[in-house]
Order: structure tokens, then sequence, then C-alpha cells
């Protein structure tokens, strides 16, 4: 029997083992999208206990522990920090076969040093080692968890109204790991809420200097902020959709539907449609005319449990994987920009696993030289990020792509803790490509050998530095 999370933990061949420890695991972090508050960078922040730096916004481990039948008071609510950590060792020996339970134990490992499992009878133990070492070990902060892990690159998300004085304050300091902004305007799509968009267009007005009446100045604004961003060292869009959308309109509908929801008039289903189609549309031409890359994360129902989400607001643990035919839309729109010659390097990451092989068939639709790879099906996302779903788009793309030119693992966490997902990542690659060399499905001699060991590194590192260009 094999130990639990042992050096080689997930690796079952002696291939994959050599993959991993001497190639795989030595790569830098490139985390070219995550949900980390830039403002905790640049103040260096300490945390104040292990249950901030654990439980603080961690959705995932609160999904957990509704589930485990904790009291939300133990969760979100006033229950101090020893109380709330304590739910959550009592929760985890109930979560085996949830990736939870591995990376819970991953980063104290690779963060703490501890290996003990954590448990009620561990807790206590645990809890005050963890904090004796925030308090007390330099290192320990924001950005030596960052320098801990070897990263090089983040890429934080940031909405076009964003001051983005964060990231020059690091660019200024001079800080080795690069903290980009991603530019993300869903709130600059969000016209099913006319007083929420009309708030949102006046804040733009503010930080762009533009007075916004009508469609076009809108633009316009949207256009400043997109330039203050590429200054910034922004190379990224981002866009969290549930479904894409690519309707057919006209340049007069679309002055009609913004002038009516300015005015603070409900739209109806189809306008929205229209208006959201044309935003993604000049989105995708602002992103090629700067040679970012456009990111789409797509099929998301969102803030399902109403009482909640008026309880604690969005992102509290409440979404969940959403069921929409949206193929024809996104190869629509798709094929509009790159009818124009506007189609930038694209990442396409799905919810709903059962479109995995869709993704997988669509990013080959619009491959072109000579940018290997420029249209990519991304990793594993949210619900996916665990071994069965970074397994499963790990063999799609291999089947019906190119795995050797996939940009690889991401965070998207709140957490400065989340980097061994990018360890765990990888420890399942090697082990996929191990066990091909294993039962001769691929070569591993000669030329061949050093092929595989180049992909290897490339998936886990290279492909990510060539293609964004940071």
């Amino acid at each position: 029997m094999k130990q639990f999370l042992d050096k080689d933990f997930l690796l079952e061949t002696e291939t994959a083992k050599d993959l991993y420890h001497n190639h795989a695991s030595v790569m830098p972090i490139i985390d070219y999208h995550c949900h980390l508050d830039p403002k905790m960078i640049a103040d260096n922040h300490r945390f104040k206990s292990i249950t901030e730096l654990w439980l603080g916004g961690d959705h995932y481990k609160w999904r957990a522990m509704r589930s485990n039948g904790v009291d939300e008071y133990y969760i979100t609510g006033a229950a101090s920090d020893w109380e709330k950590f304590e739910k959550w060792a009592e929760t985890l020996p109930y979560c085996y076969r949830n990736p939870l339970y591995h990376w819970t134990h991953l980063e104290l490992k690779t963060a703490f040093g501890i290996n003990k499992r954590l448990n009620p009878e561990t807790a206590k133990e645990i809890f005050d080692e963890c904090n004796r070492q925030l308090r007390e070990n330099p290192d320990m902060t924001a950005r030596g968890l960052m320098k801990k892990y070897n990263v090089e690159v983040v890429c934080t998300t940031d909405d076009p109204v964003d001051s983005l004085d964060y990231h020059k304050q690091l660019a200024d300091e001079g800080f080795e790991i690069k903290v980009l902004p991603t530019w993300r305007p869903d709130k600059a799509m969000a016209v099913e809420n006319p007083v929420a968009f009309k708030e949102y267009v006046e804040k733009l007005e503010r930080v762009s200097g533009i007075k916004i009446s009508d469609f076009q100045e809108f633009l316009q604004a949207l256009k400043i902020r997109h330039d203050f961003f590429h200054l910034r060292g922004c190379r990224l869009s981002d866009h969290g959709l549930s479904e894409f959308y690519a309707e057919d309109f006209t340049e007069e509908e679309i002055t009609e539907i913004f002038n009516k929801v300015i005015s603070g008039d409900d739209l109806d289903e189809n306008e929205i449609r229209k208006f959201k189609s044309k935003m993604l549309h000049e989105f995708g031409k602002m992103d090629y005319e700067k040679g970012w890359t456009q990111q789409f994360h797509y099929g998301t129902i969102r803030n399902a449990n109403t009482k909640m989400l008026k309880q604690l607001g969005p992102d509290a643990g409440f979404d969940s994987i959403g069921e929409w035919n949206t193929a024809l839309s996104c190869a629509k729109f798709l094929d509009r920009l790159n009818s124009e010659d506007k189609l930038a390097k694209t990442i396409i990451y799905n919810l709903n696993p059962s479109a995995n092989e869709m993704v997988a068939t669509m990013i080959g639709n619009f491959q072109e030289g000579p940018v290997a790879g420029k249209i990519q099906f991304g990793s594993g996302w949210w619900f996916n990020d665990q071994l069965d779903g970074m397994t499963r788009q790990i063999n799609a793309l291999s089947q019906l792509g190119l795995l050797s030119r996939f940009v690889g693992m991401l965070t998207d966490s709140r957490s400065f803790l989340s980097y061994p997902r990018h360890e765990y990542f990888r420890r399942n690659l090697c082990n996929i490509v191990g066990n091909d060399i294993e039962n001769g499905l691929i070569p591993f001699e000669g030329y061949e050998k050093e092929r595989v060991y180049s992909m290897i590194e490339d998936i886990c590192y290279n492909n990510a530095k060539e293609y964004f260009s940071f």
C-alpha cells in the first residue's frame, strides 16, 4: 500500500516519477489567471491567522462545511478564528475523494512543513503551529508565499474602472514577481440590471474623463481604459459568461438599446442578447489590436441561492454548473472576428465537462500560424480542477488537438496558498504521460525521449511564457 502524500504522490510509474521530479517540479509558475487582491501583495500582507489565510474567502471549503451540516455562523459568521478552523478540521475527514482533502494537506506540507493529517485530534496543534509561523517567520507574508512557490508572474482580475494603483506601486518598487492586471469588463455588458448599469456608466465617466451620453462615447470611454490597462502591463482580458453571445444586430439597434437602458428602462431578452453580442465583439477587436489574449470562462449558474445572496452577497459558494448549448454561438462569435481578421489569441474554459470534446474541436477551427496553439482549450476550471476534471480535459485536448502546445495550469484562486494546485496538475500530467510511455503508446528513447521531456517543461512553463509574452 502506498503512503498518503509521499514524494511520489499520484505518480504510478518510474517514468512518471522521472518526468515530475526532474522536469515538471523545477519549472517556475506563471499564474496567468487568479483573483488575488493586489493590495495585499502591495502591502505585503501578514495574515493574522491560518483561518484568515485559509478560510477567509475560500468558497470551496465553505460549500464542504455546509454539506457537512456546519452552521453558517462558523463559516462566514462571527465565530472566532479558532472556532471556524475547528469546524473545518471536523469537516475534513468527511472529504475523502474530494480534492479539498488533497489540497489541504499539500498546502500544510509545502507552506508550513506539516505532515500530520488535519482532523479533530490534531486541529489545535496544527492551528497553533501555523499561527506561530505566520507570526514569527518573516517570509510567511503575501509576497513571501509567492516567492516560496517559485512564482514568476501573477495576473489578477480587475474591472475597467479600477485604478490599478497597487500594480503601479509593485512595478515602481521593482518587485521581482510580475503582478499584472487582467481586463474583466463584465459589468460593462450587464444591461439586464438598468440601475446598476447606469451607476457603472457614471463610474466609467469619472475614471475616463469622458462625458457619456450615447453609445459611441461609452465605447470611447472603455477604449481609454483599455489603453490605460495596457500601459499598466495588462496583456489579457477575461469574461465570465453563462454562454457565448453572437446575435445579429445593427448599429442603430445598439444605439437604441443603450439609450433605453441608460434611461432606466428594462430591456427584453432579445435586446439584452444583442447588446452583449455587440460588446463581446468590440472587446475582441480591442484585444486583437493590442496583441492581448482573450479568455472566456463560461457555463456557470451564479448565485442560485437568492436567500443567501441577499445575506452574504456574490462569490459565497452558491454557484453551479449550467447547461447551455452554446456551440453554435461560440463558433459564430469566433468566426465573426476571424472574418474581419480581428481574432486575438483566445482561451476557452468550459464549466460543464460534457462540452470538453466540443471545445477541443472548436479551437481547431481557428488555429493559424505563426502562433502555435493560438486558440487554447483552458485547463479544468472551478469544479473541474480536480483529478478527474483535469484528466478529462487533458485527454480531450490530446485526442482532438495538440497537448504539446497547451499553456497549462492556473490557480483561479483568491488564496495565497493555492499554488500547490500547479503541483497537483503537474503530478497528474506526468502520471498520464508516464503511463502512456510505460504502455508503449509514446516512444521514449533518443529524439523522442528529449521531446517528451521538453513537452512536460513546455506545458508547465515554457508555453505560457512564450504565448503571453509578458
